[in-house]
Formats: C-alpha cells, sequence, structure tokens
C-alpha cells in the first residue's frame, strides 16, 4: 500500500472543508476521486502533496505515518501533483517551469541552459506533446498549461501522481494522450489519483473509486461494481435520472428582438469573415475544435482584443466596443474560461466580486455603500446558492463551481443581457453543471440573449437552441433542430464543402 487517509480533517475559519476523509491507493492503480465542488476532493490532495496541513487525522507513506509542511518534503518523498488551475511560473519557459528547484547546475551555481532544454524536450517529445522548451508560459494556452504541468510531475519520477481535473481544458485528442501517459504510468507500477468531473471518463482510466460528499467519504470500492447513477447517487446524496435536459421552447414561445448582430468581424489570423446573430430567448452554442477561433471571439466582442474590420450591431444599433468598459455599457457580459485570472479577483471577498462590474449600483459621489453591498453578496449567495461561510469569505477559497456562480452573479448585478459563456462547466461536477444550465435557461426565458462555448457536444445539444460551428477561425456551419455530435465534428474538421458533401451522401 502506497498511501493510507484516516479520518482527515480540515477547517478554514469557520467553514469546514474536510470532516472525515478517508482513502488507500495501491501501486500500480489509478484511483479515481469523486465528489461535487465543495466535497473536500482538492483539500484533501493538497494535504497529501504538502500544500496544506491537517487539523486532524492520519497519513501514512508506504505503512509510515508522515505530515508534509510544504510541497518540497512530498516531493522528496515520490508524490507529485498536476493541479487544476495552472501552479506555473508564467514569465519562465516550459523547460525551466518543469525542472523548477531541480535545475542542472555547474559547480559554480550556474544553470546548464543547454542541458536543461535537451532534457526537457526529451520528455515533451516522449509524449507527443505540442510543446517546445524554449516556449514561455504565457503565451500558451490553458491546454498547454496543462501539458506543461503534467510534463514536470512526469519528471520528477514520482511513486505516486494526483492529477486534479487534468483534462478540463484538453481536446479529444490531447485527453487521450493523457490517458495514454496514465496508462502507461500504471504499467510502470506508478500510483495515480485521478479527480474528474467528467463521468465519461470513468470507465476508461479508473480501477477504483473513492466518493467525497460534505467532506467526508461516503463510498469506495472498485469502479466495476458501480453503475454511473451510483455514482451520482453517492456525489449528491440523491438519484439523477438524467444529467440535464432543457426543455424545449414551446413553439408559441417568441424569441425576443435582435439584440446582437455581428456581420464580417475579422481579426487576422484569427477571425475571418464571422457573421451570425443572437436574439433574445435563445441561447446559441459554438462549437469547433481548440484552435478554431472561439475564445478569441468572444474577446474581440467584449473589447479585449481589437478586431480589423467588421461590425457589431447591439439592440439595433452600431457598438463601437473598443474596451471591455464599452461592452459593460452595451450590455455584455464575459464569463471566461479560465475564471480564477479572468472572471475573479480571487484575493478578494466575493462581496466585491458581486460588485465590481457594477459600482455604480453600491456608490454614490464616489464613496462605496458597504451595507448596500452585503445586502447584494446576501441576496445572490442564497439566490444562487452559493457554498461560503459569509460575504466577507475569499473567492480563492471557493469550489470550482461556486466560484463560477459568483463568476455569473456579477453580471446579474450588473444587468447585463448579452451573455458570452466560455467554457462555462470547465472543472465542475455535475451538480454544478445542472445549475449552471438552470442558471442559463432562467436568464434566456427571461430575455437574455446567450452565446454559449463548449468543447462538450452533448452539453451543447442539451442546451442550445442552435449551434454555430468555427473551423480555422470561420463559421463553418450551423445547425438547428435534431442534430448529431457526427454532424458537428464534422463541420468542425473538414472544410465546409466537405462537411456538406457528407451530409448530402447521408
Amino acid at each position: 500500500m502506497l498511501l493510507e487517509l484516516k479520518s482527515i480533517q480540515k477547517h478554514f475559519g469557520g467553514v469546514t472543508a474536510l470532516r472525515d476523509g478517508n482513502l488507500d491507493v495501491q501501486a500500480g492503480e489509478v484511483h479515481l476521486l469523486m465528489g461535487e465542488n465543495g466535497a473536500g476532493k482538492s483539500t484533501l490532495m493538497k494535504i497529501v502533496a504538502g500544500m496544506l496541513e491537517p487539523d486532524g487525522g492520519e497519513m501514512l507513506w508506504q505503512g509510515r505515518a508522515v505530515r508534509f509542511e510544504n510541497p518540497a518534503e512530498a516531493a522528496s518523498q515520490g508524490i507529485a501533483m498536476v493541479h487544476q488551475e495552472s501552479m506555473l511560473a508564467p514569465h519562465l519557459s516550459v523547460a525551466e517551469n518543469m525542472f523548477l528547484g531541480r535545475e542542472p547546475r555547474l559547480a559554480l551555481g550556474w544553470v546548464k541552459r543547454r542541458d536543461l532544454l535537451q532534457r526537457a524536450q526529451r520528455i515533451i517529445e516522449e509524449h507527443h506533446f505540442p510543446l517546445k522548451a524554449e516556449w514561455r508560459v504565457d503565451k500558451l494556452s490553458p491546454a498547454g498549461k496543462q501539458m506543461v504541468e503534467i510534463c514536470r510531475a512526469i519528471q520528477q519520477g514520482s511513486s505516486l501522481l494526483i492529477f486534479d481535473e487534468p483534462t478540463s481544458s484538453l481536446s479529444d485528442a490531447e485527453t487521450q494522450e493523457v490517458f495514454r501517459i496514465v496508462s502507461t504510468l500504471r504499467s510502470r507500477n506508478v500510483g495515480v489519483i485521478y479527480i474528474t468531473h467528467r463521468l465519461e471518463e470513468l470507465r476508461m482510466i479508473g480501477d477504483r473509486v473513492t466518493v467525497l460528499r460534505d467532506g467526508e467519504t461516503v463510498h469506495s470500492g472498485p469502479l466495476a461494481d458501480l453503475s454511473t447513477n451510483d455514482i451520482i447517487r453517492h456525489m449528491v446524496g440523491r438519484e439523477l435520472t438524467t444529467i440535464y435536459t432543457r426543455a424545449a421552447l414551446p413553439p408559441a414561445f417568441p424569441l425576443g428582438e435582435e439584440l446582437l448582430r455581428v456581420e464580417g468581424l475579422t481579426r487576422a489570423p484569427l477571425l475571418k469573415d464571422i457573421s451570425f446573430t443572437l436574439r433574445a430567448g435563445e441561447i446559441v452554442g459554438l462549437a469547433g475544435l481548440i484552435g478554431a477561433g472561439r475564445t478569441e471571439l468572444c474577446r474581440a466582442l467584449f473589447g479585449l482584443d481589437a478586431f480589423d474590420h467588421g461590425q457589431v450591431t447591439v439592440r439595433g444599433e452600431t457598438a463601437r466596443i473598443r474596451s471591455p468598459r464599452d461592452a459593460v455599457r452595451a450590455g455584455l457580459a464575459l464569463i471566461p474560461e479560465d475564471r480564477q485570472r479572468a472572471g475573479l479577483a480571487t484575493a478578494l471577498p466575493i462581496s466585491y466580486n458581486f460588485t465590481m462590474a457594477s459600482l455604480n449600483h453600491v456608490s454614490r459621489l464616489g464613496f462605496l455603500n458597504h451595507s448596500a453591498e452585503r445586502k447584494i453578496a446576501a441576496d445572490y449567495t442564497a439566490r444562487l446558492r452559493i457554498r461560503a461561510a459569509s460575504g466577507k469569505q475569499l473567492a480563492g477559497r471557493l469550489s470550482g463551481g461556486n466560484q463560477q456562480k459568483v463568476a455569473i452573479a456579477k453580471w446579474l448585478v450588473g444587468r447585463a443581457r448579452i451573455f458570452l459563456f466560455d467554457e462555462p462547466t470547465r472543472g465542475i461536477d455535475v451538480g454544478a453543471k445542472v445549475e449552471v444550465f438552470e442558471m442559463m435557461d432562467e436568464l434566456a426565458r427571461g430575455g437574455a440573449a446567450i452565446l454559449m462555448v463548449s468543447s462538450e457536444m452533448t452539453e451543447l445539444l442539451q442546451v442550445a437552441d442552435r449551434i454555430l460551428v468555427m473551423r480555422q477561425g470561420r463559421i463553418s456551419g450551423e445547425f438547428s433542430g435534431p442534430t448529431t455530435q457526427e454532424q458537428i465534428m464534422r463541420c468542425a474538421a473538414f472544410e465546409v464543402s466537405q462537411a456538406v458533401a457528407g451530409e448530402q451522401a447521408g
């Protein structure tokens, strides 16, 4: 047995993150760790990796009681963690991040840079990652950063690797590569703890599963003994007959006015002649492979990146959106893919995060009305069922699902009407996903227009009224009515003419 956790406890102020965490991992197995956001999974793993100290309980490493005071101690014992949110140094290269603190050095202490780059590139090529050792990390996509995290953990030669949502921002091909790496580690007798919210991944990779709920271990055993519904029931404490199916709009439901029209939007070389519309009351999905330009389109519409030419019309009037401030004034809201870096002020209380996009609602003559801010925080915390000790809790201390709710709520406070959701369910559990979908449905039925970017085609098919597909910076297709994943993938992966020809042949 590599690792045993017995009755682990952890508290953050008045919030109990773990009350009875139990887990054991054997060498050469992939142990799945499941649970809703806020169940305590990441907290438990951060204790194993030396990032947090437990308040109670016992941890045994290879039969010996241990307590790590920092990640370096855990790493020295053969434990490494690949984090969901990037823990990299953005100003350094891929190679420097992979070997940070372990750089090959000369006798006088100088880093052997050529050796560093060569060793890093060998690992990258061995695992077929589309990276270069000399690339700066701050220029990488979320998927690229995740791959650097994996490479860094692999090069340490660990006996136990912890993967915290490693595929949350990866394409299908990149996800399969992660699975291959995990299988290779298992064949080398390395123990793997794998946290995921993607239920479809379970059977592809796992041997045993442990489920946490509200800080307690509620089930642990072989994965083969459980159905998917059993796992969901353990996670949420109730039966779910289906993950989510958005009720179709009734025939009599009138789509409202055209809230957004985009014509010929171009930003070389990323976006090419993009045109589409959004109407009040509808959710429009945006599908495409990684690199198709979906996030770049959202950034351009929100004024984060200037576009070369094209026209954006909001509620019938030409909008000159040159900055996010212009976008907010026009009624646009962006819920970004990387919520921690671009959607929230994680070091500030959630009460501030609720109101930071609409300070005019809680201030007068330049002075902040703290009473009004507290009331808004209390109202939206209750309305959206956000699990927090109070409005004073730091946003960075919330679980991923609750952080996403806060990122959405700040735009509800500001009364936005056009919402750009970029990967809204990335890294959140099944229960939180349903709540996000329900919020989107409520917004649409209340007269908002929503553009939803997602790499999960099943989500788009469940939620969207129609689906746009992007390929290499262009809109390559549009689907409404009954649609299949195969039809969407054809449009995303092939030239428009090929996709159309395939449809005609079928």
